[in-house]
């Protein structure tokens, strides 16, 4: 880097004394790079004379060759430094009520040890319209469900899978099965998404029609995660969802049939004597298709 550097000054200048002033170091120094650039071409770069310099036609070709390569050289060293400023600054890190958690506290305590500079800021992002504020600018990033079609939004990489569960009443005949398939939810009625929910996140999680073809049927309107939860308690609804809701639910008039039982029960140890019935952990025939969150 030092020889590419004191060669192109010295073919601009034609000068080792401008040159060397250029780049801040002694014409002594200047002189040396060049003559070990030299050697290391093996042919002069440069005619000497006591009254100027000019370069030979090696040095000609040598130039318009190392020209583009430095000026990609820089280019790509200025993207490294914009990069590291960058890393350095405030990051702000959207979520959700059911992203917030262990794999996100890990990703952020590890980012901050990597980069001693950053400082990330959390923020809670509504559930029911959870792009708004990335595209406002107010995040910079979003750790949510990692099911995106959204053109405008690039996808990361994923760090957490969760187990799919679904939630119903403690008086729906669901509540006293051990096992509950994605075709016990056909007939079943369901919630219609909040206007601003994404689409395709819904459908993954609330789909239209079991996987032989029989209808999911959307009843009831949405407009909050307490709404859901409400229905679900009368009887309205069932809600399919993931694993992360466990944490929210704290009514003792819904049940939660959950995937892996063996998994979600060292998550979620058995309730004391007295809860609601069905409250327990089941496996869920859906776990294969467990869903990520991620940044």
């Amino acid at each position: 880097m030092a020889q590419a550097e004191a060669f192109l000054a010295v073919a601009e200048e034609l000068h080792f004394g401008r040159a060397a002033d250029r780049l801040h170091v002694s014409q002594p120094r200047v002189s040396r790079l060049i003559a070990a650039l030299e050697r290391q071409v093996g042919g002069a770069l440069f005619e000497r004379t006591s009254r100027r310099v000019n370069l030979t036609p090696l040095g000609e070709q040598f130039r318009g060759e190392l020209s583009a390569a430095y000026a990609q050289l820089q280019a790509a060293l200025d993207h490294a430094k914009r990069a590291a400023r960058e890393a350095a600054g405030q990051l702000r890190i959207g979520f959700t009520d059911t992203t917030e958690g262990p794999a996100l506290s890990r990703l952020v305590a590890v980012f901050e040890a990597r980069h001693p500079g950053s400082q990330v800021v959390l923020l809670e992002v509504p559930v029911t319209d959870v792009y708004a504020a990335l595209r406002a600018g107010e995040i910079d990033v979003l750790i949510h469900w990692l099911v995106v079609s959204e053109p405008d939004l690039t996808p990361g990489p994923a760090i957490d899978r969760q187990d799919r569960v679904v939630a119903v009443a403690v008086s729906h005949p669901l509540a006293g099965q051990e096992t509950v398939s994605v075709e016990d939810l056909a007939e079943q009625p369901v919630a219609r998404p909040p206007a601003a929910f994404p689409p395709a996140l819904w459908e993954e999680l609330v789909p239209t029609n079991t996987p032989s073809g029989k209808p999911i049927p959307p009843a009831h309107e949405a407009r909050s995660l307490p709404d859901v939860w409400a229905m679900v308690a009368r009887g309205l609804i069932v809600h399919p969802t993931v694993a992360s809701t466990a944490q929210l639910l704290r009514r003792e008039d819904i049940a939660r049939i959950e995937a892996l039982a063996a998994t979600a029960r060292s998550i979620y140890p058995a309730r004391a004597p007295g809860s609601a019935a069905g409250a327990q952990a089941h496996r869920h025939p859906r776990s294969a298709h467990r869903s990520p969150a991620a940044p």
